[in-house]
Formats: structure tokens, sequence, C-alpha cells
């Protein structure tokens, strides 16, 4: 069994065809201005994440063990944006690194595009006491550091994973049900976006895996699309 087949049978998918691997093409870099100099897109970070480290924007500050900020390739194709971070996030500081983020893994790996390759981040970087669901002032504090995360990474493709995240970022109370397998534009730059189930509801409900499976491959189909483009 290859380990694309363990993959998919880990997130209890029976069959699938391999395909190439995704080829990222190289961004060009940022062109600076004659009127001021540009600023390293390091340091851009590395500020980004020190302003979300200090934030005090919300009660979460109160309640945190650390800020959980974002992981993964700052020049991805692809962007996960999920709800908030969990017990285990909030203990490590880094997105989806509990049984969900393992099943998570899995989906991408099976999709073509392991974790490595991907940007990951929430819509909030604090966790919210018992897990529960982020508050809508919460989300709106944190709202500005996502949206720079994204302007930053600049994305050929946003997978919304939950209904709280695809919810707040296309500013709708449609279910996910209904949101999923089509194409959804965000942001002045109408980035498209693709909604799909939390890996934490598919441990729930294990019966929902080949739709999300589904969903994997619609966006892998269009970032392909993209691609040659």
């Amino acid at each position: 069994m290859s380990l694309r087949e363990q993959y998919l049978e880990a997130i209890g998918i029976d069959v699938w065809v391999p395909r190439s691997p995704p080829v990222v093409d190289d961004v060009p870099a940022a062109v600076p201005t004659l009127s001021e100099p540009a600023v390293p897109e390091q340091e851009i970070w590395q500020s980004l994440r020190a302003e979300v480290r200090a934030c005090t924007r919300c009660a979460l500050c109160r309640t945190r063990t650390q800020t959980v900020f974002g992981v993964g390739e700052q020049r991805a194709e692809l962007m996960i944006i999920g709800e908030a971070p969990g017990q285990d996030e909030d203990a490590q500081g880094e997105p989806f690194v509990g049984r969900a983020g393992q099943l998570l893994n899995s989906m991408l790996r099976a999709m073509g595009y392991p974790r490595e390759t991907v940007y990951i981040a929430n819509m909030l970087k604090c966790r919210p006491p018992n897990n529960r669901n982020p508050a809508p002032a919460e989300v709106a504090a944190c709202g500005s550091y996502l949206e720079r995360q994204i302007g930053l990474v600049r994305p050929r493709l946003i997978l919304a994973v939950g209904g709280i995240a695809a919810q707040n970022l296309l500013a709708t109370d449609t279910p996910v049900g209904r949101l999923r397998g089509q194409i959804h534009r965000l942001g002045e730059r109408a980035t498209p976006l693709i909604v799909t189930y939390h890996p934490a509801y598919l441990l729930r409900s294990p019966g929902e895996k080949r739709k999300v499976w589904t969903d994997l491959k619609f966006a892998r189909a269009e970032l392909a699309r993209l691609r040659a483009e």
C-alpha cells in the first residue's frame, strides 16, 4: 500500500487514483517603490507575530496560555483557515495539533499538499475557555490579524474548515452543507474560497468523510485550473 493510500485509509476513503503532485509557481518578490524603501517581508511577519503575541484586544488575553499565530509556508498557494485554538493548540502555540489536526494532516497529504506546503491559521489567535464557540466581538478583535496574514500569504485558494470559520469569513449564516461545492470570493482580491467540514466534526461523524474528500478533490482541481491560468 502506498503512502497516499495509507493517508486515504486514515480518513476513511477507500480508493484514490494518484495524480502528479502540484508544482508551486515562483511568486515574484514585491517591487520597491521609488518613494520609500521596501520593508523585508520577514520583518513584516515578525512584527505581526509580535503584535499578536502582545494582543489585549479582548478578554481572551486573560485566559490563554499563549497565542496561536499560524504555521506553514508563507507563500503557500493553499491557505487553511479554521475556527479557534483548542486545548492542545493553546498548550503548543500551533494550530491543528490535536486529534483533529492529525486528521487534517492526513486529509492534506491525501490531497497532495502536505502540511508543510500550506499555511494554516485560525479566525481567533487565543483559545476560548472550555473550547466554546468564538463570540462575535472576539472574531472582530482578531479580524485584522487574519486579513494581514492572508495579504502576506496571497494564496491562490483558501479552504475554510468548519461552519464558524466559513460563516464569519463570508458574513453569512448559511449552513456548511449549503456552502460546499462552490467557489466563493473573499476580500478585495476576490480570493477563491472553498468550504468543507471541520476535522473535529469528522471525528464525531466519520460517515461524512467522503463528502470532505469530494471537497478536497474540488479544491485540488480548482488549484490546478488557477495554476494553469
